[in-house]
């Protein structure tokens, strides 16, 4: 998408210079019957223009370039181990880790990979749901409450963030309830800043993993993203799954069916975690 959109604005202003140079030959190959005055006038004020012209052109295409040479570096990066550092001899330091919770299924499917997380590594744990989704805060509210009492400290915070979509909401408000929710993702990733994502396909992963990819270009934070899809996706990932699959947003990618991963042989097959 980003290429895309690097050729078709240095197309663009292709196709701009073009133009003003082809006006300038024109001028030259058939010129008006101006008095002296006016033809040095004229010339005066054309160089400030053509360099001006000049510099916005050299910046756009320099700009471009670099964030193509970023986004090239991220996509080879991405999917390597991360790279923490400790002192010498001592354990690598914990990873602030978001997890994503989604309603029903997903919930349940998180929580029982979290009880074989270690604790300790993935530290602080931030817990994300949909404002309309108490159900699975509380879930990861009593899980961690265990955790707690074993620690004697607490490392988790719970959030909430905005649905894109309801369930039957019409496609027209849903533009503008969609704004929202990624502008509020964008102000959780840069309160949170997270080195983990934990995800397993709930529609509010999307923009979260998103925001978290693009952050890597333009370098705030390297944050690597872990995708398990569902044990209910059999033959076929989720939306969720598939956006991210084929955007290569997920660093790592498992699946829970071996067919999934002859289908799609990016993705690691690890059996059912359930």
């Amino acid at each position: 998408m980003l290429l895309c959109s690097a050729r078709t604005i240095a197309s663009a202003w292709t196709c701009f210079l073009l133009a003003i140079f082809g006006s300038k030959l024109c001028l030259l190959q058939f010129p008006l019957p101006l008095p002296f005055s006016s033809i040095k006038e004229e010339k005066d004020f054309d160089f400030p223009i053509m360099a001006c012209i000049f510099t916005i052109t050299v910046v756009v295409i320099s700009s471009v370039m670099l964030i193509l040479i970023r986004l090239l570096y991220v996509l080879y990066q991405t999917g390597k181990p991360l790279k923490t550092r400790g002192s010498a001899g001592l354990a690598p330091p914990p990873l602030s880790t978001l997890i994503i919770l989604g309603s029903g299924g997903h919930t349940a499917e998180m929580l029982n990979l979290l009880a074989m997380l270690q604790k300790d590594r993935f530290s602080p744990r931030f817990y994300i749901a949909a404002a309309t989704d108490n159900m699975s805060l509380q879930k990861a509210h009593l899980l961690e409450e265990t955790e707690d009492k074993v620690e004697g400290i607490s490392r988790s915070q719970f959030m909430q963030i905005y649905r894109s979509r309801e369930v039957g909401q019409s496609y027209i408000t849903s533009v503008l309830t969609t704004l929202i929710a990624i502008v509020h993702a964008l102000w959780l990733m840069l309160r949170i800043r997270p080195q983990v994502i934990l995800c397993n396909g709930p529609g509010t992963c999307v923009p979260l993993c998103v925001i978290a990819f693009l952050f890597k270009v333009v370098g705030i934070r390297w944050s690597s993203v872990f995708y398990i899809e569902s044990i209910a996706r059999v033959h076929r990932l989720s939306l969720s799954g598939l956006l991210l699959y084929k955007l290569r947003i997920a660093d790592q990618f498992f699946v829970q069916w071996p067919q999934l991963q002859r289908k799609y042989p990016r993705a690691h097959y690890v059996g059912c975690l359930m």
